[in-house]
């Protein structure tokens, strides 16, 4: 059996249905208003050579498409960008010295107008003619306040002390001692023999003293090692020529109560 008495059975079974139905009023069946002129075309008789290819059995996935995303009406507020915070710099415990790349430079001192003039007591005073020797000098007594201390911030002098003259320009050394009056001086005269040439020689030491409570001699102004003479002045005793030297001041220690 071919396809062409196939295809025409199956139009034939198909009227049957159709009269079938609209016998027993199942389907209402309008009769068509122009009928075909032409009659149906019937497929070939042969499939083609080919047969079409199948379609994928998935067609491929589109992604979905997303709207694009509009950017928010107000800009994203950045955060405050605050810088490092650095350690404190600790200065150096001992800045360095940094010296000037020249010094200053210094005007030279003028020398004074009248330079103070120093005659060391060892030595002869050209100045001064050959002449006869004679020392001055005052013996205190020290405060208690300041008892030990090389000052005699209330002192008081001392009456009666001795205090020795010696110089040694001869083969024999020469010794004088002399008191000291109510207000603590005392004046001594050196013997003829001795010359202000040679008063380098000489010097005068703190003895003794007759106040118990203050007895003991000091080398305040070396009175104990002994001092020697400072010039003072010319004078003239007995038609004698003089030069009067100084010594001193002395002073004795308290013995002061606890």
């Amino acid at each position: 059996m071919g396809f062409a008495t196939r295809g025409f059975l199956l139009v034939q079974l198909s009227v049957l249905l159709l009269s079938f139905f609209s016998v027993f009023g199942l389907i209402p069946v309008d009769p068509p208003r122009h009928p075909p002129s032409h009659p149906p075309v019937h497929p070939p008789s042969h499939p083609p050579a080919h047969p079409p290819s199948h379609p994928p059995a998935h067609p491929p996935v589109k992604p979905p498409v997303h709207p694009p995303v509009k950017p928010p009406a107000h800009p994203p507020v950045k955060p405050p960008v605050h810088p490092p915070v650095k350690p404190p710099v600790k200065p150096p415990a001992h800045p360095p010295v940094k010296l000037p790349a020249h010094p200053p430079v210094k005007p030279p001192t003028p020398p004074p107008a009248h330079p103070p003039v120093h005659i060391p007591s060892f030595q002869p005073i050209p100045r001064f003619p050959r002449s006869f020797v004679a020392v001055e000098g005052v013996v205190y007594c020290k405060s208690c306040k300041y008892a030990g201390v090389g000052t005699l911030l209330g002192a008081s002098p001392v009456s009666g002390a001795t205090v020795k003259l010696q110089c040694n320009n001869t083969k024999y050394p020469a010794v004088v001692t002399a008191k000291t009056d109510k207000n603590g001086y005392f004046l001594i005269t050196a013997p003829k023999i001795v010359t202000s040439f040679a008063s380098h020689k000489c010097k005068v030491f703190l003895v003794s003293s007759p106040v118990a409570t203050c007895s003991k001699p000091s080398n305040f102004n070396d009175g104990l090692r002994g001092s020697h003479l400072k010039p003072v002045k010319l004078y003239v005793s007995n038609k004698l020529l003089f030069v009067l030297y100084t010594v001193g001041p002395f002073a004795f220690e308290p013995t002061c109560p606890r």
